[in-house]
């Protein structure tokens, strides 16, 4: 595993005021009705809102370039076809607790859905001892799921409403990768005899791996793949590196970027860059033990990281191989250039433009989307 980035090393207490700066000299922005263009460091994009009036939107699925799947953290899955919202949500879906954070969180389609039809979706469930993610799969039959199966509950499920995660991501080999979070208590994350903060591999029908880390582990849930996270919410595996990439919100700074290695401890919370809300006091022993390892990069002050694509598209022929990291806090892409897996250079973008960015996609298409999180949510795309 690679050291923090020397880029966070030496300018973590000057991002805040550096990067605005930056900004305000690097780019020109011109807001025009529904579009926003922006002079980046290596070519210009143009960001063009597509579909407006989502609850609160928290993912995107390609099914084609003209037919997509978005969620709904109020419980809905909607789908855009042609361009057009459709007026009635998806059916077939189970009872969806939206609470707090939580809700109708992610949406992947199987690496074979052009044969199976197979969408899976990640959200909150409820019962008698309280709420947790939970994931499911079910065939996309018209504007319905049939042949639902739930195959992850994350346990045990408890109260609050904090934390939920959750991402869905595939590797070459079809494994599913959940993301978890911590569900707002610290120390379950370094437990290995329940589910919170940590990364779940499970095959594509739910069944576990044998070669999962800790499967013969009698006293540790067989489907945790690494530990130590505190709520990840961004998650995305690069074929052409086999590399898995997942980004997680810190405490008060100490945002994370990984490289997500099976049986791994990511540290949290004996281990953070952030201290507690509020009082600044430290979290945990401080930022390194022995065991846990380091993250790729952090960032302090926090940008509340969500959503994460890595760029392969010739729209982009200048940003191959970037991670583009959706921001919540401060309403921006970070758009990150990696070298032998380490990050050497940030550049933020579109900072305050339109608004809370919760995911960030590449289509099919080869364009980079973007979805806002608000009471009327956009789609945007990045021409």
């Amino acid at each position: 595993m690679k050291p923090v980035s020397p880029l966070n090393v030496a300018t973590t207490l000057l991002l805040g005021t550096a990067v605005a700066t930056h900004l305000c000299l690097a780019q020109t922005v011109a807001a025009a009705g529904t579009s926003v263009t922006v002079d980046t460091e290596k070519q210009k994009i143009n960001a063009r809102e597509l579909i407006s009036g989502l609850d609160h939107p928290w993912s995107i699925a390609f099914i084609s370039a003209g037919d997509w799947l978005v969620t709904e953290r109020s419980g809905s899955l909607r789908r855009v076809i042609d361009g057009r919202l459709l007026p009635q949500p998806i059916g077939g879906l189970p009872a969806i607790a939206a609470t707090g954070q939580g809700g109708l969180l992610d949406v992947a389609l199987h690496p074979d859905f052009a044969n199976n039809q197979r969408v899976y979706l990640s959200y909150v469930g409820k019962d008698t001892r309280g709420y947790g993610t939970e994931v499911l799969y079910g065939t996309l039959d018209g504007n319905s799921l049939t042949d639902v199966q739930v195959i992850f509950k994350a346990l045990p499920k408890t109260g609050g409403g904090r934390h939920f995660g959750s991402r869905l991501a595939f590797d070459q080999n079809n494994m599913l990768f959940i993301s978890l979070g911590d569900r707002g208590s610290k120390k379950t994350a370094q437990r290995l005899d329940q589910h919170h903060g940590s990364i779940i591999r499970l095959h594509a029908d739910g069944s576990i791996p044998t070669t999962n880390p800790f499967v013969n582990d009698a006293a540790a849930r067989p489907e945790i793949y690494s530990i130590g996270h505190r709520n990840v919410q961004g998650l995305a595996y690069d074929n052409k590196t086999n590399t898995l990439w997942a980004h997680e919100h810190g405490p008060q700074g100490g945002d994370e970027l990984n490289q997500v290695l099976a049986g791994q401890n990511y540290g949290w919370p004996t281990i953070t860059y952030g201290v507690n809300y509020g009082s600044g006091t430290r979290i945990g022993i401080g930022s390194s033990q022995p065991g846990m390892l380091q993250p790729v990069t952090y960032w302090d002050p926090s940008i509340a990281p969500s959503g994460l694509a890595i760029v392969s598209s010739d729209k982009y022929p200048h940003w191959q191989s970037n991670l583009l990291v959706g921001a919540l806090k401060y309403q921006l892409i970070a758009r990150l250039e990696l070298q032998d897996k380490s990050v050497s250079h940030e550049e933020r973008l579109l900072a305050g433009e339109l608004g809370r960015i919760r995911d960030v996609r590449q289509g099919p298409d080869g364009f980079i989307y973007l979805l806002t999180d608000s009471d009327n949510g956009k789609v945007y795309r990045l021409e």
